[in-house]
């Protein structure tokens, strides 16, 4: 009976997914192979994706190495995880380690039925055993905890009708779960300003821990959570799976043979244009003040008042509000993101997936200051985070300008562009590199009619021989931005799951994973600059060896 409770409750969060339409648009310049060996070649034909026999690997020279990945070891220790948190991410990161929920299972078979590009499923089945079991969850809204229990007992990935485990334990404290002597490792999927304190939490208590992006939600905290890691010696891992991706790898190659030349403005971008990519979320059945902890939500007052406090300082007071936060709301616990009592906006949300991308590729580190502009120009929602932000980052001692951009009320497509002296790069799920016209390294190339310059004449596609499906538009932005999936030997996988997988064997095999600790600090303290750049109407400026952010005038 309990079981059945379970599943009726696991259905009710799923949303409603349209028919599965697969992703026609012809990717430009698409070719099947990850790379071209020691032959750098010119321009792909679009209509037959043959290759034009044009050698230009006297000025193009790039390794034919693939991707390369953390492997699991054979018979490697079990690792017993905790969750914190089952919405949206959570579920992502569930399906990651290999449990979804059984009503998530049958809109996948449903989906490859209606259409056969759309292998979700065969993906998610081929997923490799990550030698894992969910020994505890936690979420303070019944409807979710409930749904993650069912889910952490799929341990066959089955539909509704299929046979599942136990039921993992379901803790109704966070602080409960962290201290749990059944669990080894704490996957953190909470609202942002919650990340820090669990963190923290559970690195004291000698568990490992897989933080969602951002790490932190304040400047202060970001401190606390490396000194506690560090100390600890748990394995950290920040959630940004675009490590995983082979474009990004490959892309810190090309930066490293220096192929564009000197590169001296990065751009990134961020536009969406539907109401879920502007974080206004549906109201799940069933939510309701009897089946929300609240004032768990909001933590206790002396939490409260210390961001109010934190928020005082900067003179920010008409962005805290205790009236607000003391009030029960359905729209706040599900559409948090909209506001700074929870939320770190889009410098938090999706600025660190642009500024983890360009860290990766470069090994920029943390300007050395940050200027912001925007507001909020489209959702009068009652949201205190903008729609529209642009931050400019400068490193002067690498003569570099890193630009981000975004709307959430425009779907225009911008890409992550490194714009060098001799050539552009635009990376995403697939590169191309695009020659300038006024290039020195590939002038005889271009005099030649070898290398054009008006459109691409290098284009990696990482083992991708078909069109993939996907199902929404955000979704599509993901996937546009290699952070849905990616491609090893030709083979599909999604990036969290290669991410998480890396996580769990840096735990069994001692070695630190790609986005550790100090990466995550380098990602906290830019997104707070930018935030704070934003809410201060000031450039800031970062003190390298004080380690700290300092405040510019006032403009």
């Amino acid at each position: 009976m309990e079981k059945d409770n379970i599943k009726k409750a696991s259905e009710k969060t799923e949303t409603k997914k349209s028919s599965a339409i697969g992703r026609r648009d012809v990717i430009k310049t698409l070719a099947t192979v990850p790379l071209l060996g020691a032959m750098a070649y010119g321009l792909v034909k679009t209509r037959k994706n043959v290759l034009l026999d044009r050698d230009i690997s006297d000025v193009f020279q790039l390794s034919t190495k693939n991707a390369v990945f953390l492997q699991p070891l054979e018979n490697g220790k079990q690792i017993r995880i905790g969750l914190v948190g089952f919405g949206i991410r959570g579920k992502q990161l569930m399906r990651a380690l290999g449990f979804a929920e059984p009503s998530y299972m049958d809109s996948l078979v449903k989906a490859k039925e209606v259409n056969p590009d759309d292998t979700r499923y065969d993906v998610f089945m081929e997923q490799g055993n990550l030698n894992v079991v969910i020994n505890g969850v936690c979420d303070i809204f019944d409807v979710y905890s409930e749904s993650a229990q069912l889910t952490g007992s799929n341990i066959k990935r089955e539909g509704t009708n299929g046979k599942f485990g136990p039921l993992p334990k379901r803790y109704r404290t966070w602080q409960e779960l962290v201290a749990a002597d059944d669990i080894d490792a704490v996957v953190v999927a909470a609202p942002d300003h919650w990340h820090g304190t669990i963190s923290i939490a559970a690195a004291k208590a000698g568990k490992h821990v897989y933080c969602e992006k951002p790490a932190t939600w304040t400047v202060p905290e970001t401190y606390l959570v490396r000194q506690a890691v560090k100390e600890s010696g748990i394995v950290f891992q920040l959630g940004h799976q675009g490590r995983q991706t082979a474009c990004y790898q490959k892309a810190e190659e090309i930066i490293s043979n220096n192929l564009l030349g000197h590169v001296n403005l990065i751009q990134v971008c961020t536009n969406r244009n539907t109401p879920n990519g502007a974080w206004v979320y549906p109201i799940i059945e069933g939510s309701n003040p009897q089946t929300i902890d609240w004032k768990q939500f909001e933590g206790d007052p002396a939490r409260v008042k210390e961001y109010n406090d934190y928020m005082k300082s900067f003179g920010l007071e008409r962005y805290m509000g205790p009236e607000q936060r003391d009030k029960f709301s359905l729209e706040r616990f599900f559409r948090w993101r909209c506001w700074w009592d929870y939320s770190t906006g889009l410098s938090g949300d999706l600025l660190t997936h642009e500024y983890d991308a360009v860290n990766q590729i470069m090994h920029l580190g943390i300007p050395a200051s940050a200027t912001s502009s925007g507001g909020v120009y489209f959702f009068k929602d009652g949201r205190t985070v903008p729609d529209v932000l642009q931050t400019t980052f400068e490193w002067p001692d690498r003569n570099l300008t890193m630009l981000y951009s975004a709307t959430l009320a425009s779907s225009r497509n911008r890409g992550k562009v490194f714009m060098g002296h001799d050539a552009s790069m635009e990376v995403s799920n697939i590169l191309s590199i695009t020659a300038d016209s006024d290039s020195e390294r590939y002038a005889e190339k271009i005099k030649q009619g070898i290398i054009p310059t008006d459109k691409s004449f290098f284009t990696y596609v990482p083992g991708q021989s078909k069109v993939d499906a996907v199902t929404s538009a955000t979704e599509l932005y993901f996937a546009q931005r290699g952070l849905l999936y990616t491609y090893v030997d030709g083979k599909r996988y999604d990036t969290t799951h290669l991410h998480i997988r890396e996580w769990l064997e840096c735990i069994r095999q001692g070695q630190t994973p790609s986005c550790n600790i100090d990466q995550a600090f380098m990602e906290a303290m830019t997104a707070h600059m930018g935030t704070r750049a934003y809410l201060e109407g000031r450039t800031m400026y970062w003190d390298r060896e004080k380690e700290e952010i300092v405040r510019g005038e006032k403009s």
